[in-house]
């Protein structure tokens, strides 16, 4: 993937880690982009500035036919892809006893389904262009849960068993699968202000410079697994040998930090809206 020129399709472009990849991914000569969200103005504005070729398409991935819709743009006007970024999705905040099942359904719909779908639409393009890629942008959350969340790890964490079967699956025909964990990312939706004042709780936050990075290195590089920022991969190792320690912290003060709007998962943005 590093030699040859990319030709990507990223979800949930319109702004966040999405864009970011857009811009990242456009510094890479012959480079091919279709910048996918349900923000038409905001990708239009997108595709203007980027320096690279690039189209785009307003969707909404939980729609049956969007997928289909993807995938037709991409024959009318692009050569084959040889990247998916599946980056879109969104989290709601609510315990179960409030958000129920509606809450983890339509979690599920955007954060799990959609991806399968996509992917599945575009997988038999991927191997006929190998050696190709798929990145798919999970989060820390997939590895921790935290109240108030539970809908959010949920999808996350079924996000990670499937991609690291389809890592698995895919290698024989070319196809490296890729993963992203983002913890707190910076962003206009999510400024983390209670978190960078503070020393202590500072290392906790990322950019979307560092998070576009990280995809980078897994699309086109060739890494299996990334966390943003790095740290934060001591979390999952903590969470396998000290299980009773991460629920004890989880569970005090420093859990209801992380549940307030401020410390809401940086994947999405926190926006409480699909991207």
């Amino acid at each position: 993937m590093e030699s040859k020129p990319t030709v990507a399709v990223i979800t949930g472009a319109s702004s966040g880690i999405g864009e970011g990849v857009a811009w990242r991914l456009a510094r890479k000569p012959g480079t091919r982009l279709v910048l996918v969200a349900r923000r038409e103005d905001r990708l239009r504005e997108l595709a203007r500035r980027l320096p690279c070729e690039t189209t785009w398409i307003a969707a909404d991935l939980t729609e049956p036919d969007a997928p289909g819709r993807l995938l037709a743009h991409v024959q009318e006007h692009h050569p084959p892809i040889n990247l998916l970024v599946n980056n879109a999705g969104a989290a709601w905040r609510a315990s179960f006893g409030d958000g129920g099942y509606e809450n983890v359904r339509r979690t599920m719909e955007i954060n799990f389904d959609a991806v399968l779908r996509v992917t599945e639409t575009f997988l038999p393009m991927l191997r006929s262009t190998a050696p190709s890629s798929i990145v798919n942008i999970a989060s820390t959350a997939g590895r921790i849960s935290r109240p108030g969340a539970g809908a959010y790890s949920a999808s996350k964490y079924a996000l990670i068993g499937w991609n690291d079967s389809l890592h698995l699956e895919e290698l024989p025909n070319g196809v490296h699968v890729g993963l992203v964990l983002p913890g707190f990312i910076k962003t206009e939706g999510f400024p983390a202000d209670e978190l960078t004042a503070k020393f202590a709780t500072r290392w906790m936050v990322s950019d979307v410079s560092k998070a576009a990075e990280a995809v980078y290195e897994t699309a086109i590089l060739g890494k299996a697994e990334r966390y943003v920022p790095r740290p934060y991969a001591l979390i999952a190792v903590m969470k396998i040998l000290a299980p009773g320690l991460v629920r004890k912290i989880l569970s005090g003060g420093a859990g209801k930090a992380m549940t307030t709007k401020t410390g809401a998962d940086a994947a999405e943005q926190a926006e409480k809206t699909r991207t």
